[in-house]
């Protein structure tokens, strides 16, 4: 047995034109497959808010909208006010994103490579907390926040937030990884631990600190029971929330086109900052 990668088709199938030209129909087809698998239902979602509301509901459905039209678009942007709910959501997520990136960080930092007294016993608890379910602490966290007045109050979501066991175990991880020599190097020049943290650890952790932002916006973004709960005021609530609050008396062409509207910031999101999260992902399965 050769010592070579072995692969599901070997060399000598590929020099062949037969062997190539299946090779590549297979791997087309499966490719197309799959785009079809996972763009589709988007393509659903984006056409069926442009049919007209007997056409959604007809059976069977028509696959190409009889006359296109934007007006479900118009109408979810106006009729349920997606600007504010959808600024709303911005801020919440923006400040749970920074508050848990900021602690969080600082917390794995510290369990990583400052070694404080009773650190695994810490971690042990931290990660305790990933064995309870999060229904079980809803209660616990509305009565918190009730207490202290936080209600229809951004830091209802934000402060709940930094404490994401899954995150800083994630962080802790990547930062027991670095090279122990780049920081004792740095630790010879002078460098306190914070300038170490802020100059050298954050600039090699890019990659797992991108997985973890988007870990931490989706999060807020989708979340709906917790914002429901702590948000009465209309006006403040995020976008999860409007939705549903709001479709009782819309058209579903309307509510369809929300949807859509609602979903296009983490798909950008997701297409802008694509190759850090692959970085990040490819450095933790590496490095883990």
């Amino acid at each position: 047995m050769s010592g070579g990668t072995r692969t599901l088709v070997s060399p000598a199938v590929l020099a062949r034109p037969r062997g190539r030209a299946v090779y590549w129909a297979v791997f087309t087809g499966v490719a197309v497959l799959f785009a079809l698998a996972f763009l589709f239902p988007v393509y659903w979602m984006v056409s069926g808010a442009m049919k007209s509301p007997d056409e959604v509901a007809r059976t069977p459905p028509t696959l190409l909208p009889e006359t296109w039209s934007t007006i479900g678009y118009t109408d979810a942007w106006d009729l349920m006010q997606l600007p504010t709910h959808l600024w709303n959501t911005v801020v919440q997520a923006a400040g749970a994103w920074l508050l848990q990136l900021v602690f969080c960080t600082a917390a794995a930092y510290a369990l990583s490579k400052l070694r404080p007294a009773f650190g695994k016993v810490i971690l042990a608890g931290i990660l305790a907390t990933l064995m309870v379910p999060a229904q079980a602490l809803v209660v616990p966290k509305y009565l918190t926040v009730a207490d202290l007045g936080l209600l229809n109050d951004p830091l209802a979501i934000w402060l709940p937030a930094v404490a994401n066991a899954f995150n800083l175990y994630l962080l802790k991880r990547f930062f027991d990884q670095l090279p122990r020599d780049v920081l004792e190097a740095a630790g010879i020049d002078g460098a306190g631990k914070l300038r170490t943290l802020w100059s050298i650890v954050l600039p090699m952790s890019r990659p797992v600190l991108g997985v973890v932002s988007i870990f931490a916006l989706v999060a807020v973004w989708q979340d709906f029971l917790w914002p429901l709960m702590v948000f009465s005021d209309t006006g403040k609530q995020p976008i999860s929330v409007a939705l549903v609050q709001l479709s009782q008396n819309i058209q579903l062409t309307v509510l369809i086109a929300a949807m859509v509207i609602a979903s296009i910031p983490m798909v950008a999101l997701f297409l802008v900052f694509q190759r850090h999260i692959i970085a990040g992902i490819s450095a933790g399965s590496t490095k883990g």
